[in-house]
């Protein structure tokens, strides 16, 4: 018998807000996170935008100690973990230290100390490189750095699928709880790439829109979309096992109910161009659950605005779904915030509890001229009504394709 799995607590670092009531308003608002990139001088550079976290300072959450030995991903993940914890009313103090776990993943880990130390290395020589680099730049940090601030002694991990780093992480964590190996998990993904190798890099790859006005850079779905906004930041939530939940009288915002992973094998970067992974991802997430795929009525897609994406993950919607495709509302929420790249999947879980929770589904800022083949509801304006599940998608770079499925809580 598999346990019942909740959530009891949220927490957010983001380009539109540095908690969750400030990102959830924000969504609520239509608000964008996009402007010009203010860490370093892009002059040089076809990208000029990004989705930045503004205003935060890491030792309003953390020691300041404790924070020096962090670079921005291990700041943010410990910041939105902080928020998480005391949202849940965790006190570990009352736990078995070993019976609550960790898994946070970040996609790429700190860019920030790489270029930092290998100037050094290349100006002064090796002897002056940073005896912290490599504990500050490994992509495992985050989730080491939560397990050592809060004291978390079960299962740690950390999962690099790219950009599906963040769903993958919590879905893990449910499939722990799940099958007994833990009662809590601290789980949910984050990233802090904004740098110049980051962004040259996506630029690259013509991944990246070189939009130079904010309004217009992220436009999933729309015809007009020209690539993905690098965003950052963190989003992580607490996981419990149901009993444990209600033996502490915690706060209960939706149950976990399917989660479903499959790999394209097919291209480094592009999505398999009939959709079929990410259809079956999302056909495993909705089989977990043991419910009809009608019942789905609301999916929070990957829907970065790349041509690719956007078009092969319709597909695939539409191949999972048939013709109650058409009954579905479709919406991204990095049409706000951008592409928090391994945070991206958690903060749209979050997204996703809040507006099973509210009744409201946001609409994709942004979107108003139509694509040929990309003809589904993606949510032109704010739906607010009842519905029972929220279905959220990730596609990372390898094939990776996560699909996790959230119950409104009954």
């Amino acid at each position: 018998m598999s346990r019942r799995v909740v959530v009891t607590g949220m927490g957010a670092i983001t380009p539109i807000g540095l908690n969750i009531e400030a990102f959830w308003s924000g969504i609520k608002a239509g608000k964008i996170g996009f402007g010009e990139i203010t860490h370093f001088d892009t002059t040089d550079y076809k990208c000029k935008l990004a989705a930045e976290v503004k205003g935060f300072d890491a030792k309003e959450f953390m020691d300041f100690r404790s924070a020096k030995r962090m670079e921005p991903f291990s700041q943010y993940a410990v910041a939105a973990s902080k928020e998480a914890i005391e949202d849940a009313g965790l006190d570990m103090e009352k736990e078995d230290p070993y019976r609550v776990g960790c898994a946070i993943g970040s996609g790429i880990g700190s860019l920030q100390a790489i270029e930092r130390e290998y100037k050094k290395l290349l100006e002064k020589g090796p002897s002056r490189v940073n005896p912290l680099l490599v504990p500050m730049m490994i992509s495992n940090m985050a989730a080491g750095n939560v397990s050592i601030q809060f004291g978390l002694k079960g299962k740690s991990l950390n999962v690099v699928t790219a950009c599906a780093t963040g769903t993958n992480s919590i879905g893990e964590a449910f499939r722990s709880i799940q099958c007994g190996e833990a009662d809590v998990m601290v789980s949910g993904g984050t990233e802090g790439a904004v740098t110049p190798i980051g962004i040259a890099g996506f630029t690259a790859l013509t991944a990246l829109s070189t939009e130079t006005d904010p309004t217009k850079c992220s436009l999933p779905f729309d015809k007009n979309r020209s690539g993905f906004v690098m965003g950052e930041g963190a989003a992580v939530v607490v996981l419990e096992e149901l009993e444990h939940a209600k033996a502490r009288g915690a706060k209960i915002y939706a149950e976990v109910v399917g989660y479903g992973c499959t790999s394209d094998a097919y291209h480094i970067t592009s999505p398999e161009e009939d959709g079929s992974g990410a259809a079956k991802a999302m056909e495993y997430a909705v089989c977990d659950a043991g419910i009809a795929k009608e019942e789905i009525t609301y999916i929070n897609a990957h829907g970065t605005g790349t041509h690719h994406n956007d078009l092969f993950e319709t597909r695939a919607i539409k191949k999972t779904f048939g013709e109650h495709a058409k009954n579905i509302h479709i919406n991204s929420t990095k049409s706000m915030v951008g592409h928090l790249l391994g945070a991206a999947g958690a903060l749209e879980f979050v997204t996703c509890v809040k507006e099973l929770e509210e009744g409201y589904i946001h609409k994709t800022v942004g979107y108003t001229t139509p694509d040929e083949e990309i003809d589904l509801d993606y949510c032109k304006e704010p739906y607010e009504e009842a519905f029972t599940y929220a279905l959220s998608n990730s596609l990372g770079f390898g094939g990776h394709n996560a699909s996790i499925l959230l119950k409104k809580y009954q």
